[in-house]
Order: C-alpha cells, then structure tokens, then sequence
C-alpha cells in the first residue's frame, strides 16, 4: 500500500488551530502519510517543480489541504497548480498525463458555519460550487476527483470536542478514499 501525499497549504501554520491539529494527526503515522508542508519546504515561494512532480508520482492518493478565505485557496496553492500542472507532463499533446486516475481530494477549513455556505445562506453558494475550478482542474488532468472534506465554523465553535470531532471525520475521510 502507498503512502498518501497530504500537501499542507496555510500561509500561517503556526497560527492555525484546525489545519494544525490534522497536521500533527497525520504526522503521528508516518507509514500512512508523507506530510507536505509547502511553505515549510519553500519559505521564498520557490518552488521546485521536479521534487513536486517526483512527490506526486509516488503517491497514488493526494490531499491539498488548506484554509478556505476570500473564498478561494491560499495564494501559494494557485501558483503551485500553475507551475507543477505543467503541459506535457500533467495534460496537453504527448503527455504522459502523469496524474491520471490518481485519487486527488481537497481539505478545507472554513471558519464560517455551513449553513452560510448555501443557496440561500449568507454567501448564496455552496463550497462545492465555490471549489469547482479544482474538480475540473484536476478532471482536465485525467485525476479521479474525490470532492472535498470541509471543517466549517472555528471561528464559531472552537471547542476541543469539535476540533477532535473534525480531526476523527478528516482521516475517516481520507481513509475512504
């Protein structure tokens, strides 16, 4: 059984409560999980493309793990895409469409509540519609898109019980995929 790749997107770790603790859960079993902290492994933001295409070769399970705000991924994660999703090894003529049939999933905190993220909520859409550039990025590939796990409403409910709920759900999540 492979590893599964977790790449870790949040342009302050260390200030994060949720993104955090799934961190350290999926560090505590390390022959499950190859940890990816993309602003650990690149503070100047840049990025080797070569490791990051070796990486995702390895795994046949990848998790882009972050926090959702403005209502988009983090910065960093976008230009991930942009230069590791390269033409000729990730899609176009003569591609080896390197991440075909790889199982792919987002993680997503949201520190609002659920219930805002509806057609007649606060945002009126819905993560799912919000995220659906990444299901047809990663479709565009030839990846098997397997939706996302989103962990609504810290900012709301930061309790312990909650947080370890969440935390039981995320590997649960990845588990099934």
């Amino acid at each position: 059984m492979k590893k599964t790749l977790v790449i870790i997107i949040h342009p302050d770790l260390e200030s994060s409560v949720i993104n955090k603790r799934w961190m350290a859960a999926l560090a505590a079993s390390p022959d499950q999980y190859t940890v990816h902290d993309l602003h650990r492994a690149y503070p100047d933001e840049k990025i080797d493309v070569q490791r990051e295409q070796e990486l995702l070769s390895t795994h046949d399970k990848v998790i882009f793990q972050f926090p959702f705000y403005w209502f988009n991924c983090p910065p960093f994660f976008k230009k991930w895409l942009d230069e590791v999703l390269t033409h000729g090894w990730a899609y176009g003529v003569g591609s080896g469409y390197q991440l075909a049939g790889k199982k792919i999933a987002l993680a997503i905190t949201a520190g609002i509540r659920k219930a805002d993220y509806t057609a007649t909520g606060r945002y009126k859409y819905t993560l799912a519609e919000l995220t659906a550039p990444f299901e047809v990025t990663f479709n565009y590939i030839r990846a098997d898109y397997k939706s996302f796990f989103a962990f609504y409403g810290m900012e709301h409910d930061p309790s312990v019980e909650k947080m370890e709920e969440g935390t039981r759900e995320y590997l649960s999540f990845i588990a099934g995929i």
